[in-house]
């Protein structure tokens, strides 16, 4: 009984995205379509709102650096904003848990940019408020291959076991299979593998429709 109110009450809630861009869209496109209302949130009013009314289904616009709405906070966008864009919610943020979703490569491809034996997730968790638990998700998926709808593989990396069930549960109601890589730390082995998904893309595969999926016997 309990899980079934936890899911009913996740079903109806608000997640909030930062972000406006092309993987802020695709995420707030499937969510949307999952049922749940979305807050859209972007330094550029107009473009938030623009995107809350293309997804329609009861999407708002919310306030840049005021207290989000939603418990579930998505960072999407790009990894050198990201650090600025924590300093700009500082204590808004509080007890709010943030999905990580960026990629810290470099412009040329050649690595990330992130200190020696470091990730980018672990670095934006030194901007965020220590009650506001990060977990890295997403950032093996392309956004567009995101938005045809099917069902995907989206790792995830937390410190915090409450916050990563509580992705893990968001994720499956949006269609996705959450599997679970261990701590924070391991976000750096995330970033990588998208560093890997994109070099694949670009040489290999020959193609940006691309997916990784775990066969699990």
């Amino acid at each position: 009984m309990n899980i079934l109110i936890s899911e009913r009450r996740l079903h109806m809630s608000t997640i909030s995205i930062i972000g406006s861009g092309g993987m802020a869209t695709a995420i707030a496109g499937r969510i949307a379509k999952a049922g749940h209302t979305v807050e859209v949130i972007s330094r550029d009013p107009a473009k938030a709102q623009a995107l809350a009314d293309k997804l329609a289904s009861g999407a708002t616009s919310g306030t840049y650096g005021a207290t989000p709405t939603g418990d579930i906070v998505i960072l999407a966008v790009p990894y050198p904003n990201a650090a600025a864009v924590l300093a700009d919610f500082g204590k808004a943020l509080d007890g709010k848990v943030i999905i990580d979703i960026t990629n810290p490569v470099a412009p040329d491809l050649s690595g990330l940019v992130t200190p020696f034996g470091s990730s980018g997730a672990q670095e934006i968790a030194k901007a965020a408020p220590a009650s506001a638990p990060i977990v890295k998700a997403f950032n093996t998926l392309f956004g567009h291959v995101l938005a045809k709808g099917e069902r995907l593989d989206a790792f995830i990396a937390a410190d915090d076991a409450d916050a990563k069930a509580r992705v893990s549960t968001f994720l499956e109601s949006i269609g996705l299979r959450p599997l679970d890589v261990g701590g924070l730390p391991m976000a750096q082995s995330l970033e990588w593998l998208g560093l890997m998904m994109i070099g694949l893309a670009k040489n290999g595969a020959g193609t940006w429709n691309i997916a990784i999926r775990v066969d699990i016997g």
